[in-house]
């Protein structure tokens, strides 16, 4: 068996009730690694062009990343990827928790699910036996509901698990693990329940081979040494306050969005801020948690008297500034209530708060009347109403119904000129990062294969970690001048892009890059036994993401032609705050990307010679 894989993914078709292993050679492996790298060509290759994502015939995967199951720090990740039913595009959820380490442990690289059951089913993957069960009983229970009785039924095992919204086929639905892990994006919890699919539940003994066990051992041991004596700094406010530590800092900044993308600092000032500081949350705090193989530890166990929850888990800042400054709500106690409630349904929260922002909008400006919103009077910072709303959203009751898509679908539906309120990029809600605080954000949401994501990769969101200073992998540079326009920026684009998507095929974590310097290169020798450079990994990642975009480009969909919200661009400009008189030209980033990527930057094709380089020869008919 070779070392960190086991060449082989499951395959189980709902519809036939089949469960099939099937080998993958050590060459696809090499050039895609693991994760939704891996993921990319077998979905490729294996779902039909402009498949109805929501059909028995589309194909949703499960793939930890190729260091997953290992020791080595921050590799407890695995993606959701397939079709995804809210842009139509390819489509890839991140998650962190034990659930992709559980695959490793059952003996394999991937899971792959296609078909649709004629009744409610969970998926058993346990001491080496895979079976499709009955969930008849399962089926209309919340996340936490059903982790529970699936823990009472098997005994300790990891679930990836869908709640009612994904039930109803919310196109904001995700799939939730450990009551608290999100694979929140590209609305995948409503694939599973178009196969009547409620959950995944895996318990596995198999141990993966290392190459150099000693060698890993001491690799791991010094980086987890300095991150846990560590006593400033970001690994520290990680490990204390989690992703709630930016709350104030990046509503201070400018990188929070307030008032559904509209507003300005002083709509929801410092006075505001403090309300739902990292401080703040961090009182209702009982214990830390964290993925597996991670030493920073940034989840945690809440206890909230003042909601009723004994014990529920810390919001992050995505959903703590979308039901915070986005909506003008300062209520923490609100946070905490809203982040139990879209787990336990399987919602995304930052879908669900660019939703209810949107209908804020409305109801503002009279579209919307308190007798459209179920007697609902959706004031802007009303954080009573934003509850009941959500619960309508989960139910599809009444308004509920309408919203339960997301701002494009509702506004799409409510017409009345809203469309100019819907701040999404192809139907994704946007993430609660600015473009004009972070620009070349606005390429990645506009024009990534996955459109409208904060975690597609952004060079001025890498560059405010480590990268700025070359600090992040040494054997790693960007050019010095990444942060003037021009050919530099660009290069800087690529290169970025490229190491993102292979860092995220080996399964790290997205902040790695915010902690310390990461030995990377001798992490994967010492897992792998690859002696690779970076070049090799700029090369598979740029494999990846042309692969991505082809996928996307397949099913009919030209990003080129995609446009972001003028609000969200600065057009016109903001005329007070710290964004005050920005304009980000996404477009031509898009195109200078383009041009480093060897794709066309016209209409964003890979070119048939950058196909050929990258051993895509496959595609070449596809696209031309």
């Amino acid at each position: 068996m070779p070392n960190a894989y086991f060449g082989k993914i499951l395959w189980i078709n709902l519809s036939t009730n089949t469960i099939k292993e099937k080998n993958i050679p050590d060459e696809m492996y090499a050039q895609y690694l693991g994760g939704y790298g891996l993921a990319s060509k077998l979905i490729y290759q294996n779902l039909p062009p402009k498949t109805d994502p929501l059909s028995p015939e589309a194909i949703i995967g499960f793939f930890p990343g190729l260091l997953t199951g290992s020791i080595a720090p921050l590799t407890g990740r695995f993606m959701v990827t397939g079709k995804s039913p809210l842009t139509g595009t390819w489509g890839d959820s991140n998650c962190g928790g034990y659930f992709g380490a559980e695959i490793k442990k059952c003996g394999y690289d991937g899971i792959l699910i296609k078909g649709k059951a004629t009744a409610p089913k969970y998926i058993s993957i346990i001491d080496g036996k895979a079976k499709i069960q009955d969930a008849d009983a399962l089926w209309g229970l919340d996340t936490n509901e059903t982790d529970d009785k699936l823990n009472e039924r098997h005994r300790k095992v990891k679930s990836a698990i869908i709640g009612q919204s994904g039930e109803n086929l919310s196109l904001m639905s995700c799939i939730i693990h450990e009551k608290y892990r999100a694979a929140g994006r590209s609305g995948f919890g409503a694939v599973m329940g178009s196969k009547n699919l409620k959950a995944l539940v895996l318990k596995g003994n198999v141990k993966i081979n290392i190459a150099d066990n000693e060698k890993l051992i001491e690799i791991t041991k010094e980086f987890n040494k300095s991150a846990t004596s560590a006593q400033s700094g970001a690994m520290y406010l990680y490990n204390t306050q989690g992703l709630a530590c930016l709350n104030t800092s990046a509503g201070i900044s400018g990188d929070s969005p307030i008032k559904n993308w509209k507003g300005i600092p002083d709509d929801f000032p410092m006075e505001s801020l403090s309300k739902i500081s990292g401080d703040e949350i961090n009182k209702y705090k009982v214990k830390n948690y964290g993925c597996f193989s991670c030493s920073i530890q940034c989840g945690a166990l809440m206890k909230v008297p003042e909601a009723n929850l004994e014990e529920t888990h810390i919001p992050e800042y995505e959903t703590c500034a979308a039901f915070g400054s986005l909506i003008l709500n300062e209520d923490v106690i609100t946070l905490f209530t809203l982040n139990d409630l879209c787990n336990r349904a399987g919602l995304d929260t930052i879908s669900v708060g660019g939703t209810v922002a949107y209908a804020m909008e409305c109801y503002e400006k009279g579209i919307l009347t308190k007798e459209d919103l179920d007697g609902i009077e959706l004031e802007w910072g009303n954080s009573d109403a934003v509850i009941e709303i959500v619960e309508r959203i989960i139910d599809r009751e009444g308004i509920g119904d309408l919203l339960a898509d997301g701002p494009k679908f509702s506004a799409d539906r409510i017409g009345k000129g809203t469309q100019e309120f819907a701040i999404h990029s192809m139907g994704q809600a946007l993430p609660m990062h600015d473009v004009k605080f972070f620009n070349t954000l606005g390429r990645t949401y506009a024009f990534d294969p996955t459109p409208g994501r904060h975690t597609a990769a952004s060079l001025d969101h890498f560059a405010s970690g480590l990268m700025r200073r070359n600090k992040y992998v040494k054997e790693f540079k960007l050019p010095r001048g990444f942060k003037r326009a021009g050919d530099e920026r660009f290069e800087s684009m690529k290169l970025c892009d490229s190491f993102h998507h292979s860092i995220n095929s080996l399964g790290l974590c997205y902040f790695t890059y915010w902690f310390q310097t990461y030995p990377l290169l001798e992490l994967i020798e010492a897992v792998v036994g690859w002696k690779v450079s970076v070049d090799d990994l700029l090369k598979i990642g740029a494999r990846i993401q042309a692969l991505r975009q082809a996928f996307t480009i397949r099913e009919g969909v030209i990003l080129a032609k995609n446009e972001l919200p003028g609000r969200v661009i600065g057009d016109p400009p903001f005329e007070q705050g710290p964004n005050k008189g920005k304009t980000v030209d996404y477009k031509g980033d898009y195109k200078g990307y383009c041009e480093k990527m060897g794709w066309n930057p016209e209409n964003g094709y890979p070119l048939k010679e950058t196909l050929n380089r990258l051993d895509l020869d496959f595609v070449v008919d596809d696209l031309y």
